[in-house]
């Protein structure tokens, strides 16, 4: 008998499972020029990495923006969950609506 099927990990970001061979990304939620390394990090789909990287600068990431749950009240980062929930967890595309502006 086989063992059974690991069970993948569910992106905290857009709840969707995360393959294995789908591309992956620890997020630092302190970054780690702002006193965050070393300290937590959540695995994600690198898509959704990229996402809050686009989104968010290190200040803001560090300041407002620290938990999973704060990170989802952002507007931009709701309406890009909102969207890729439709998308199967394999879905990879590139990062949409431009870097954030400095």
């Amino acid at each position: 008998m086989s063992p059974p099927a690991e069970t993948p990990p569910i992106c905290p970001l857009c709840g969707r499972p995360i393959p294995a061979d789908v591309d992956q990304s620890l997020h630092h939620l302190i970054p780690k020029l702002k006193g965050g390394k070393g300290g937590p990090t959540v695995l994600l789909h690198h898509i959704c990495h990229k996402e809050i990287h686009a989104t968010l600068s290190e200040t803001e990431l560090a300041r407002s923006y620290n938990t999973v749950a704060a990170l989802r009240t952002h507007p931009r980062l709701a309406k890009f969950i909102a969207w890729i929930q439709k998308r199967p967890p394999a879905f990879r595309s590139r990062v949409t609506g431009g870097r954030r502006k400095r």
